[in-house]
């Protein structure tokens, strides 16, 4: 199990760097088609940190097999805990900031014709 928990990580870190290359496609097109600054930092953010929020969720999966399989010590379930509440806040923290606005306001605003 501890080899799978590795290999997670191994994929989470490999996700990132995807995701940024990616984001570095996007750009060199963006600037190929002269496309304005803010839009092109836009698309930067947002693929970018998709990428980031795919790679958080990869690395709670990764501790969750290592402290339920590997070694499940109430001292690392609380550690655990502390470390799915800090992701989830980042997560949180990056999808309001990819998208402009807070989860439960997307909808109100795609019906209202502002949503992005």
């Amino acid at each position: 199990m501890e080899n799978i928990a590795r290999a997670l990580e191994w994929i989470a870190v490999g996700e990132l760097v995807l995701a940024f290359l990616i984001a570095l496609a996007g750009v060199a097109r963006d600037l190929r088609r002269q496309a304005s600054w803010e839009a092109t930092y836009h698309d930067w953010r947002s693929v970018f940190g998709r990428g980031i929020l795919v790679a958080l969720e990869i690395l709670v999966a990764a501790d969750l097999i290592r402290t339920v399989a590997v070694q499940p010590t109430l001292e690392n379930v609380g550690v655990l805990g502390l470390i799915v509440i800090v992701r989830i806040v980042l997560s949180f923290s990056l999808g309001v900031e990819i998208d402009g606005v807070l989860p439960w306001r997307k909808a109100e605003l795609t019906d209202r014709g502002e949503g992005r």
